[in-house]
């Protein structure tokens, strides 16, 4: 932007317009992990975004994981990552390094950060007001948590104070349980519950592409039917079955849009939100 004219300002302002008006007020999930995570460059850019989403009326809930950052606590005390089908093994110690990890560095780091940046933010995880209650996924899985239900009251009553609601996944059950609950999974079930307008998953490729050699092939619209075609001929593969079966089930269950979106990129929330071309790959 240092190097546009005003005029070129005011009309990139002008044509993101329509779009402010459409999400206006509206809510908006953003599953952040991956390589926007990692990066701190891309880090304060996404964490921009959010704050500037939220400035202009978009009830923005921001869910987060933080897969490196557990793995590397876990080998701080000498404990063994084990993963299957793409998801941690998590015994009872693990699911408390997991919650100190996700519910305390992680979030309160996201919340300072966007507090930084000028926006309000309270930190929150999955246990707090009762928001996410799961149970065992897998006894091979050991904590890692299916979700049985999502309070979303605690989120409404932040957004409805103006604040950005930073969520961990993390879940509890009434036997005082902790939880591992894979991000995308926490997103897409708190994203239906809210009936939101969009979920926005930011992933480390352009999106879903169908040739995954050639991020040229990039598919920018997928219907949800179309998506087991899609896994048979293995265009939709690998980790990114998990990912992709969550926004099948958040588009099932109301949420109106769904997107998958390079997080490498600068800015790539806005791009999608904002812009006529979009970035990535939606699911209707």
């Amino acid at each position: 932007m240092d190097s546009m004219t005003n005029a070129q300002k005011a009309e990139v302002l002008n044509s993101a317009l329509p779009y402010i008006q459409k999400y206006y007020n509206k809510t908006v999930v953003v599953k952040y992990g991956g390589n926007a995570m990692i990066n701190e460059d891309l880090k304060k850019a996404v964490m921009r975004d959010v704050v500037l989403l939220s400035l202009i009326g978009v009830r923005v809930v921001l869910v987060h994981g933080g897969g490196p950052e557990i793995t590397e606590m876990l080998s701080k005390i000498n404990k063994k990552t084990e993963f299957i089908d793409g998801l941690r093994v998590t015994d009872k110690e693990t699911a408390e390094i997991v919650q100190m990890v996700l519910a305390g560095k992680i979030n309160k780091n996201l919340v300072g950060l966007i507090q930084n940046l000028g926006g309000k933010a309270i930190g929150l995880s999955g246990i707090d007001g009762h928001m996410i209650k799961a149970k065992k996924l897998d006894e091979r899985l050991g904590f890692v948590g299916e979700i049985t239900e999502v309070n979303t009251q605690p989120i409404i009553d932040l957004l409805d104070k103006g604040y950005i609601p930073v969520i961990s996944s993390v879940g509890y059950d009434n036997e005082d349980n902790v939880y591992n609950i894979n991000a995308d999974t926490a997103a897409a079930g708190i994203a239906a519950a809210l009936k939101a307008e969009s979920l926005i998953t930011l992933t480390d490729i352009r999106g879903i592409l169908r040739d995954m050699d050639d991020e040229n092939s990039l598919i920018r619209v997928i219907r949800v039917d179309e998506v087991p075609a899609l896994m048979n001929s293995g265009v939709i593969s690998g980790g990114m079955i998990p990912k992709v079966e969550c926004c099948v089930e958040a588009v099932r269950r109301g949420v109106k849009k769904v997107f998958v979106i390079d997080g490498r990129v600068p800015h790539s929330i806005l791009i999608e939100m904002l812009t006529d071309e979009g970035i990535g790959t939606m699911f209707i």
